[in-house]
């Protein structure tokens, strides 16, 4: 029977870890933790976990190096010195598309795309940066933040109007204020029509101005007349919609809304 290779025999497991592994294991070694080392890069103790069990952290790396170099030098120790150094050296993460990705957010989040030529090359600006372009917009607003004015939604309507992007919305109120049954296709057409039940008596619907038919997919508002309809309600997001969902016989007059999310988009260019 062979014998088994011993760990230290021609590396360990340290040497087959990723250079943000590598790193984080030299700040360790320093004497922070991993939930430190999240605190500094602006993320989690479980991604910190993850730069050794998935091979993640590559958009890490140079924030890593960075702070091991500070702390090697002999500078700061102190979480907040060394999270504001981190934050100039954090690469945000990309799609395969080349837009930046998504994070995960509560209330609002935006997306750009980096723009292509012909050649699938990207576009370089005179300042020597890669050209970028608006994608996507998306703000939620919950019932207090909709009593004060519901300003995050906003910047997501005026978004699809500068771009020529289109908006969809999610409405939350009181279930028995909705006029149609959940699935009808004069409800929310082309849309997910699948209600989503509360436990407070509330429920959710999609809506967008799907004039293709079922099946055509989420065509969605034109912005620049989402706008205008905005723009007619004093710059009220939520009473836009909700004059919407009266003027098109969705909902009972009066009725409140408690929760609104506006999501836009910039149609495919095929």
């Amino acid at each position: 029977m062979t014998p088994r290779k011993r760990r230290g025999q021609g590396g360990g497991r340290r040497e087959q870890r990723n250079e943000a592994a590598r790193l984080t294991d030299q700040l360790l070694d320093a004497g922070f933790n991993k939930r430190q080392v999240g605190d500094i890069l602006g993320r989690n103790a479980s991604l910190v976990s993850q730069f050794f069990t998935k091979n993640k952290g590559a958009s890490m790396v140079e924030a890593l190096r960075a702070v091991v170099q500070e702390v090697q030098a002999g500078g700061p120790r102190d979480i907040t010195s060394l999270k504001a150094l981190a934050a100039g050296y954090v690469q945000p993460r990309l799609t395969q598309a080349g837009s930046k990705a998504r994070v995960r957010g509560r209330s609002r989040m935006r997306s750009e795309k980096t723009v292509k030529d012909k050649r699938g090359r990207t576009v370089v600006g005179s300042d020597g940066k890669p050209v970028k372009t608006w994608s996507s917009s998306l703000a939620k607003a919950g019932r207090q933040h909709i009593a004060s004015g519901a300003s995050r939604l906003r910047p997501v309507v005026e978004d699809a109007a500068q771009f020529g992007g289109k908006i969809a919305f999610t409405v939350r109120a009181r279930k028995g204020a909705f006029k149609h049954d959940s699935g009808r296709t004069t409800d929310s057409p082309g849309l997910r029509r699948n209600v989503v039940q509360r436990r407070d008596g509330t429920e959710e619907r999609a809506y967008a101005d799907n004039r293709g038919g079922p099946g055509s997919g989420e065509e969605g508002f034109d912005g620049r007349q989402f706008k205008a309809m905005v723009d007619a309600a004093s710059g009220d997001v939520t009473a836009a919609v909700q004059q919407w969902l009266i003027d098109n016989d969705r909902i009972e007059p009066g009725t409140q809304i408690v929760g609104l999310e506006i999501r836009a988009w910039m149609p495919r260019q095929d």
